[in-house]
């Protein structure tokens, strides 16, 4: 008998017809003896009724910002309502012990930051009792509670998140994340019309792609999975093959096979972007008082994360987010003064290729910096790891980057 747990997005269970496609993935886990808890995420998108963001405008006043607390406390209750809809909805298919329950009653403890909580941990003994017994615990995702039992979200893709910890809490052998697209793609599908879906990943490659902007997937929950090795799976709800298994190195049996390649163009698994940021550049010389240290250090104390960074004799460079270009910028006039020194460019992105083949590989950088000059975009900055290679880029260039990039590395299938 095995442990599954089976999270659904909000198209998933946005009306009837979603609602039936999904429980019909539960019903035929248990008929095949499986045991199965659920995470759902808020009914829809913005707009509709149930939706978070939907929930959060009738609060939100720019003359009177809601506070953080009781923000979590309003954004939690779109899960709260598909939860109690979804279980009823499985109830009249025929499972007669159906337990809804909200992130703290399933024993998730997060920290103290408000919107953006990190779980802590997880107490997996409430869904035990329930699945021991033969029952189908429903949970809300996005969501848990601290020590002193304060309601917290975590963050957009956070019910990624609750499906990753109750999935390594209960030892699961699979955690499957349903949504609207057929599993993690080559490129995003509406700006790359020849992307495919990638049928095994590793862990590592996943992260990456999902820290660099592809958003089928949170890091975090990828994270949680590879440090609990559970297995991830990316599926489509509304279709009935397909999907991207996602695990260690050795059971991502097409990563050995993509080792021994001699060709450059044939070690990347996907490309994908990230918009919305800023880069900084400031200039050494025009204060000698500012330094490197000094500058992270204050970003650091403002709760700015940076990226892209370069550090020169002259001069100190890195990219933060568009969300945070005021306080960024706060920081940079407390330092600087009247003396200048200090560049903001808006309206760039980061570009990137990933795949656990490129480490040590000759050419692959060329083959990269030859797509874009071939789409005429100009680089910025650049950066890379062992599983990625990423540019700065005018976010007007996105979209020929993507392409260009996905075509020089052979990603496109039929």
């Amino acid at each position: 008998m095995r442990t599954l747990v089976h999270k659904f997005g909000g198209t998933s269970v946005r009306d009837e017809t979603a609602r039936q496609r999904a429980v019909a993935n539960v019903v035929g886990a248990r008929a095949a003896g499986d045991r199965v808890a659920v995470v759902v995420s808020a009914m829809g998108r913005r707009g509709d009724p149930y939706a978070t963001d939907t929930l959060l405008s009738l609060a939100r006043n720019e003359a009177t910002p809601v506070p953080a607390r009781d923000e979590d406390l309003l954004a939690s209750c779109g899960e709260v309502v598909a939860a109690v809809v979804f279980a009823q909805t499985l109830r009249a298919s025929g499972l007669e012990d159906v337990v809804a329950l909200t992130g703290g009653q399933a024993g998730i403890v997060t920290d103290d930051h408000h919107g953006e909580a990190r779980v802590l941990h997880v107490d997996p003994a409430p869904l035990r009792a329930i699945l021991d017994r033969g029952g189908v615990p429903v949970v809300t995702g996005f969501q848990g509670v601290t020590a002193t039992g304060e309601v917290t979200t975590l963050g957009r893709g956070g019910s990624d998140t609750t499906a990753a910890a109750l999935g390594a809490a209960l030892g699961a052998d699979e955690v499957a994340i349903f949504t609207d697209v057929d599993g993690v793609m080559t490129a995003d599908p509406r700006i790359v019309p020849d992307a495919r879906t990638i049928a095994r990943m590793n862990y590592e490659e996943t992260f990456e792609l999902a820290s660099l902007g592809a958003r089928v997937l949170h890091p975090r929950a990828v994270e949680i999975a590879r440090q609990a090795s559970v297995p991830l799976r990316v599926l489509s709800t509304f279709a009935t093959a397909g999907g991207t298994l996602i695990g260690s190195a050795s059971a991502a049996g097409d990563l050995i096979d993509r080792w021994p390649r001699r060709d450059r163009a044939e070690t990347v698994v996907g490309v994908t972007a990230r918009l919305g940021l800023v880069a900084v550049d400031t200039d050494a010389t025009a204060h000698g008082a500012v330094t490197p240290r000094a500058v992270f250090g204050r970003l650091a104390d403002a709760g700015v994360s940076v990226d892209l960074i370069h550090v020169l004799p002259d001069r100190t460079s890195f990219a933060v987010r568009e969300s945070d270009r005021s306080a960024a910028g706060a920081v940079l006039a407390a330092l600087f003064g009247d003396a200048g020194g200090y560049r903001l460019t808006a309206g760039l992105a980061k570009v990137g290729v990933v795949g656990s083949a490129i480490h040590d590989f000759p050419g692959v950088m060329a083959l990269f910096m030859d797509a874009l000059a071939q789409a005429g975009v100009d680089v910025l900055a650049t950066a890379d790891s062992h599983q990625s290679i990423a540019a700065l880029v005018s976010e007007a260039a996105v979209d020929g980057a993507l392409r260009s990039l996905h075509t020089a590395f052979r990603l496109a299938g039929s």
